[in-house]
């Protein structure tokens, strides 16, 4: 019996029950960028996605898998499991990239995969689009402009769903309209968006598709200010040049502060550095401040009491003073010289 089911999984593979959507054929130019969408089954959500290149199924090159990143960067990949379409983006693209596949990992069996080609060319593209990724808002509306350089039939679908073909219809509720009243240029306008309508789209003509992708969002608020100038005009501001002058405001205001309380400190920091030194000049001078004292007594040849004139000598000062000297008694001619250094003292010598 698991033979027989193994049998039928293998051949239930092969037939295609299995099986990816993705675009057929795009036209793109050398040295572009191009992503391609490729939508799998619900059940495969947790299953491991590659991009194998060459253009047999057997005999293709895996080249990038959402498990395992391209270190040369030519290659990336994205799943979104939501939508369950992982997405493939080509970088740099040449002649030589022509033939790809989607695939999707099979644990225990054989991996499937959906086909699509690349046309690389060195001119204008078949059919292209402005951006391939464009943004809408909730409840407006959006317009893609798809040129193209042949007058076949052109329409509009969403990956995996239905198209719009006239020049009016609707997908998942969304209104389209169509019309190409420029030369060469199919014009899509998507009316009363819905987040729900964010996805991946083609514009198509013939076998040659390009994929569009739609994100729907919610749209900023804006608000307008009106400045009144002093002759007299009025000037009017988005809330966005608001907010950055806002902003500005917010970085202004920390910094002046900042700088303010450096200039406070290094002003009081001088001030005492300042009074430091001039204490310090005053405790060095005032050690430094000495008195000499020089006594000179004349040659006697007597006895007694005599006057003696003694000579105070300081810094900067030459006093005087009479003082009353006892000699001791002698009959020799005696002379007494002395010099003393003291500390210069408060008070009476």
């Amino acid at each position: 019996m698991a033979l027989y089911l193994r049998i039928l999984y293998i051949i239930t593979g092969l037939t295609g029950v299995h099986s990816i959507t993705t675009v057929s054929k795009v036209s793109v130019k050398t040295g572009k960028s191009i992503s391609i969408p490729c939508l799998y089954g619900s059940q495969y959500k947790n299953h491991v996605k590659y991009l194998c290149e060459g253009p047999k199924w057997r005999f293709c090159r895996d080249v990038v898998k959402t498990n395992k990143a391209d270190p040369s960067g030519k290659y990336s990949i994205s799943d979104d499991k939501r939508q369950f379409i992982f997405t493939v983006t080509i970088n740099n693209l040449t002649n030589k990239n022509t033939d790809y596949w989607c695939v999707v990992e099979i644990n225990n069996g054989p991996d499937y995969g959906g086909h699509f080609q690349l046309s690389v060319t060195r001119g204008i593209p078949r059919l292209y689009v402005d951006h391939q990724r464009i943004t809408g808002y909730i409840g407006e509306n959006i317009t893609i402009r798809c040129h193209h350089s042949n007058s076949g039939e052109m329409k509009w679908c969403r990956l995996g769903r239905n198209c719009v073909t006239g020049s009016s219809g609707s997908i998942d509720g969304a209104a389209v309209t169509a019309h190409m009243r420029d030369p060469n240029v199919f014009t899509v306008t998507m009316s009363g968006l819905k987040s729900e309508d964010s996805g991946w789209y083609l514009c198509a003509e013939g076998d040659i598709q390009i994929p569009v992708y739609l994100t729907v969002t919610e749209k900023p608020i804006t608000t307008t200010a009106h400045t009144f100038t002093g002759d007299g005009t009025i000037t009017t501001l988005k809330n966005e040049q608001q907010r950055a002058s806002f902003d500005l405001k917010i970085l202004i205001i920390p910094l002046s502060v900042l700088i303010f309380i450096v200039i406070v400190v290094l002003f009081i920091w001088l001030i005492l550095r300042h009074k430091q030194r001039k204490a310090d000049s005053s405790v060095t001078a005032m050690a430094r401040v000495e008195v000499a004292y020089a006594e000179v007594r004349p040659k006697k040849k007597h006895l007694g009491k005599v006057d003696q004139e003694v000579i105070y000598a300081n810094v900067g000062n030459i006093r005087r003073k009479q003082a009353e000297m006892s000699l001791p008694e002698s009959d020799g001619e005696i002379m007494y010289s002395s010099v003393v250094t003291i500390k210069k003292q408060e008070g009476k010598y």
